[in-house]
């Protein structure tokens, strides 16, 4: 290994001696004297943010300003705002100037995190300031000028982006010319166990306490474990079995208490399974989604105690006992399938919020969360007069 690579391990408390790892390390320091752009790729979780700083450290611009700006945090109404700034009276709210991290950063380098959430209006601004340095600020027509080294992460496959139409392909080539990608963690296997003893001894040091140890069944499956969550998982983990468990000798039982299942935690409805290709476009078409699956399942639920009762009569009662105790299930009737469609359940859903409301429909716009021409135009639809 390099002797200026296990300098910046140092430096940045990278741990681990993957050669995929040691690469892009490799990578970050041969380009960061000059001025190309950089993508960083990988999936979330596996220090993506630490590439940037590497760059930025050993370039020219070290002096500079260093700015990280997470692309996906920031509301697509006032991203453009933030990037390259406004005028006073701009838009409501602007009551002065602003200078945006472009024109802040003059002379330095500004890291794009998550790029591939840029709205496409924003992308070809960037563009702009990608090829000739030149960007306006929002509500100006003077045109600025900026020297700024630009380094952009994604988790997001660019290319699929691409092709959906969800990102500029001139932007990602003059983004991509020189791509650096971070190996997950499952690639790392012997890095991980590296990784969990470096987590358990911060933690242990930083609350005075022995660190944990795991033993052979626990490592096994530290190392067969896929880490979705990367190395952010593995830290937190480690830091929450330090905290709980009393012993400081972890088995694979313990383990495995704190290694969630894929799955679990989350509503069948809104898991995409094989061949499934639901998109939701708002909370009120999710909630009208469960409502429709919770509906299916009750009424699979009535066919089954329906076929129960009437086509298999092996019980280890009698009839008669059974009827004494369970009248009702006795004499069940067959059981017609309800059906709801999306309309039927937002008549319901405005006509008990106007009757809420008392016919007040401003209020009951409000709790639907719809504004009140909606309102009308749905009270007619639906002849809810």
């Amino acid at each position: 290994m390099k002797t200026d690579i296990q300098q910046i391990k140092q430096r940045y408390g990278i741990i681990g001696n993957n050669p995929a790892l040691n690469r892009a390390i490799d990578v970050a320091l041969q380009v960061a004297p000059t001025d190309m752009s950089v993508l960083i790729t990988g999936e979330s979780g596996v220090g993506k943010e630490t590439f940037p700083q590497i760059i930025h450290q050993n370039s020219s611009r070290k002096h500079g300003q260093y700015i990280a700006v997470n692309c996906g945090a920031i509301p697509e109404g006032t991203i453009d705002s933030e990037l390259f700034g406004h005028e006073k009276g701009s838009f409501t709210g602007a009551l002065a100037d602003r200078k945006g991290y472009f024109e802040v950063a003059d002379g330095g380098t500004v890291f794009l995190d998550e790029v591939g959430e840029l709205p496409v209006p924003t992308q070809a601004r960037l563009l702009r300031v990608l090829e000739t340095g030149e960007f306006i600020k929002v509500g100006s027509s003077k045109v600025l000028k900026t020297n700024v080294r630009i380094v952009a992460a994604t988790n997001v496959n660019l290319v699929q982006a691409v092709a959906e139409g969800k990102f500029r392909e001139d932007l990602y080539y003059r983004l991509n010319t020189v791509p650096i990608e971070v190996p997950p963690l499952r690639d790392r296997a012997d890095d991980i166990i590296l990784l969990f003893r470096k987590f358990a001894s911060d933690c242990a040091t930083k609350y005075r306490m022995p660190p944990i140890h795991l033993d052979d069944g626990a490592r096994q499956l530290f190392l067969s474990y896929r880490w979705p969550g990367n190395v952010r998982e593995l830290k937190n983990i480690t830091e929450r079995i330090s905290i709980i468990e009393e012993s400081r000798d972890i088995t694979a039982a313990i383990l495995q208490l704190y290694l969630p299942d894929a799955g679990i935690g989350k509503l069948p409805v809104l898991v995409k399974k094989d061949g499934d290709q639901k998109f939701f476009n708002s909370e009120r078409e999710i909630l009208y989604q469960v409502l429709f699956d919770m509906k299916k399942d009750v009424n699979e639920l009535k066919k089954l105690v329906h076929d129960i009762m009437n086509g298999n009569r092996q019980m280890t009662v009698s009839d008669e006992d059974y009827s004494c105790t369970h009248p009702i299930i006795q004499e069940a009737e067959p059981v017609e399938e309800e059906t709801l469609s999306l309309e039927e359940v937002e008549k319901e859903m405005i006509r008990k919020a106007l009757e809420k409301h008392n016919g007040r429909r401003k209020n009951a716009a409000a709790d639907l969360k719809i504004s009140e021409r909606t309102l009308y135009r749905k009270i007619r639809e639906y002849n809810l007069e």
